[in-house]
């Protein structure tokens, strides 16, 4: 049969368009192993990790006890090219980043680490000729930052003249002040994992209208970065993201009457709170670690005394707490005062009695763990580790 002049036409427009797809993909390769090279230079990712070991699940939780959190897959993520902070912070970021950041006048003044962290977040810097109203920045985000499931704070620069709250200071919907220098960030990465590129897009999208539409300037930082620095972060979270647990059980496997619970909990030093839980906290109110129900029913103030539980669950959340080694210390001697006064016997989280050697080895992980996070620059306890473990 005849080929007509369409037909080859059609056969070689088909061809063309394989040929296009084919070079397509080539030059997209070619583009993510710069990318990754640039994150990574040096094998810089290998440093966020335990020497020796590859991210996982730890072997704390069969050895010792202890109950990894789940975390979700990683995506990725990016440090923030204009982000303040001290040598510290830098240090920190740098690790993360895997490049230097540019340098920052010391006459800019830091952000507040609860709103806009040089580690934990992704900041953007927006500066105005003409100062723009924070009702108007708010009406403009309320469009996009519902869509986002990491929290997303805004900031804006006072000006230092004669103002006793000069610097950055957060803002909100209640904010009917006008300000030229703003500052938003969005959490890099928590304990549902990191930020989506989907999601980072949607922030970088938005913000950049805003800033067209205000006529302020505005310097995005690379996306694919971004999100490979969000990835690199939550890994290295999910190597030290972990929960001690210890068990205080009746000796002859019977339950506990309520009617006493309370009065041995706040003997040992423990108060009962409005979600249901005995906590322990240090002065400063951080908290050292909690004591539940091991049933999984609350603990409710009125109705504690009718309560009958087989079981007190007594928790250490790693990243949470200053200093690990003492909140376990505490928390060891609140689980025995409770199964003395109780009657009840120590047990780890496999309900096998608790020996000696094994609270050593709880004892030198919780160090281990809470070191290498100060080395990474997320001091335990931290308002930076308290935001990423949340």
């Amino acid at each position: 049969m005849a080929i007509s002049e369409l037909q080859i036409a059609l056969i070689g427009a088909g061809a063309a368009g394989v040929a296009m797809v084919w070079a397509y993909n080539i030059w997209q390769d070619r583009q993510h192993r710069k990318t990754a090279d640039r994150i990574f230079k040096g094998g810089q990712g290998d440093a966020l990790l335990p020497e020796g070991r590859e991210p996982g699940t730890s072997p704390a939780a069969a050895a010792y006890g202890a109950e990894d959190r789940e975390r979700q897959e990683p995506h990725f993520g990016d440090a923030p090219g204009d982000a303040v902070g001290d040598a510290a912070e830098l240090a920190g970021r740098q690790a993360f980043a895997g490049a230097a950041e540019p340098e920052v006048s010391a006459a800019v003044p830091a952000f507040p680490v609860e709103c806009a962290d040089p580690v934990a977040d992704c900041v953007l810097h927006l500066v105005a000729a003409e100062p723009i109203p924070a009702p108007t920045v708010w009406a403009m985000q309320d469009a996009w930052v519902g869509e986002l499931s990491k929290p997303v704070h805004w900031l804006a620069l006072r000006p230092a003249a004669g103002d006793a709250n000069a610097g950055w200071q957060a803002v909100d919907a209640n904010d009917t002040g006008c300000y030229c220098e703003w500052a938003v960030a969005i959490r890099l990465a928590d304990r549902r994992g990191a930020i989506t590129d989907g999601e980072l897009a949607r922030f970088f999208h938005g913000v950049q209208q805003l800033a067209q539409q205000t006529a302020a300037a505005l310097e995005l930082p690379e996306l694919d970065e971004t999100v490979m620095r969000a990835a690199a972060l939550d890994e290295f979270c999910a190597t030290v993201d972990i929960q001690f647990v210890l068990h205080v059980v009746e000796a002859s496997g019977g339950v506990f009457a309520g009617t006493k619970l309370r009065g041995v909990a706040e003997a040992a030093g423990l108060t009962l709170e409005a979600d249901g839980v005995f906590r322990a906290r240090d002065a400063e109110g951080g908290e050292l670690f909690t004591v539940a129900n091991l049933g999984g029913e609350r603990l409710e103030a009125d109705s504690i005394k009718s309560l009958a539980t087989h079981g007190l669950t007594l928790s250490l959340d790693v990243p949470r707490v200053t200093d690990g080694k003492l909140a376990f210390d505490r928390m060891l001697a609140a689980a025995r005062q409770l199964a003395g006064a109780l009657g009840g016997v120590l047990v780890d989280a496999q309900r096998a009695p608790l020996a000696d050697a094994m609270i050593d080895a709880i004892r030198a992980k919780t160090a281990e763990l809470q070191a290498r996070m100060n080395e990474a620059g997320i001091a335990p306890g931290s308002t930076r580790a308290l935001r990423l473990f949340s």
